[in-house]
């Protein structure tokens, strides 16, 4: 059946998400559907995406990318935004959205927005973090994503067209939300090195994370987002760190390093 024209459906993945999910889900009140994977949250996070939709799907883990599909595959509308639960679509950009689908089958499938990132409560607007565009609204049938376990790819051939205004990502409001996702996203990084076959060595657990380092805070101007840029530099030389301590781990174990969401 073929979707009708200008209609747009949102997709939303979770997982213990009652912090986010709402306002998240309010923001996207403009679309026609909206679609939550959840990978089986032991929160309130199911019950409150229900109030927003119907097409709420809870299932085993298969990794970012396939969660996706697995979304995109259920949609039923002409274009497709892919947002995330710490994610907001404020209303200058969700006009901005309504008026390309909206508009004649001309221009480009494919568009890349940027993300205004607030760290521990303040947008992040150096250290590499802003624009940040990422490619998040498309065309159904013009592309997919990867099978990548972390920092998925969305896949699509032509041109890819840019958005005017930006969306809003609340990531870590604090260090310890921060620390809670840290143990799992590192062991999914090194999970996909290894699935590379990607090569250890000591010297990556100090070149890598200096290199990092100085790249965020001084080349990028971190130093200009004042303490937060330098906690931001420091904790993602340490992310790298530990994302290649944990390929090394596996390599001497004889083993993968795991993947848990």
């Amino acid at each position: 059946m073929m979707a009708p024209p200008g209609s747009v459906t949102a997709i939303v993945l979770t997982l213990n998400e009652e912090r986010n999910i709402r306002d998240c889900l309010e923001s996207l009140r403009w679309v026609d559907e909206v679609i939550v994977v959840d990978a089986g949250s032991t929160d309130a996070t199911v019950a409150i995406a229900g109030e927003f939709t119907g097409r709420v799907y809870v299932s085993d883990w298969a990794g970012y990318g396939r969660a996706r599909n697995f979304a995109i595959d259920r949609a039923s509308s002409e274009w497709i935004i892919v947002a995330d639960a710490d994610e907001r679509i404020p209303e200058p950009l969700a006009g901005e959205l309504s008026g390309i689908a909206a508009a004649p089958r001309e221009g480009p499938e494919i568009y890349e927005v940027a993300r205004r990132a607030f760290f521990l409560g303040k947008w992040i607007r150096h250290s590499g973090w802003y624009p940040g565009f990422v490619p998040r609204f498309f065309r159904k049938g013009a592309a997919r994503y990867d099978d990548a376990p972390v920092h998925e790819k969305l896949l699509f051939a032509g041109r890819c067209g840019r958005l005017v205004h930006p969306m809003d990502h609340h990531t870590d409001d604090t260090l310890f939300h921060y620390l809670g996702k840290f143990n799992r996203y590192t062991s999914l990084a090194a999970s996909g090195l290894s699935g590379e076959r990607r090569r250890f060595s000591p010297a990556q657990l100090l070149v890598k994370p200096a290199y990092l380092f100085v790249r965020m805070y001084i080349f990028r101007l971190g130093f200009l987002d004042g303490i937060h840029g330098l906690l931001l530099a420091l904790l993602s030389a340490s992310y790298v760190f530990v994302k290649y301590a944990k390929l090394g781990e596996a390599r001497a174990g004889g083993r993968n390093p795991g993947s848990t969401r």
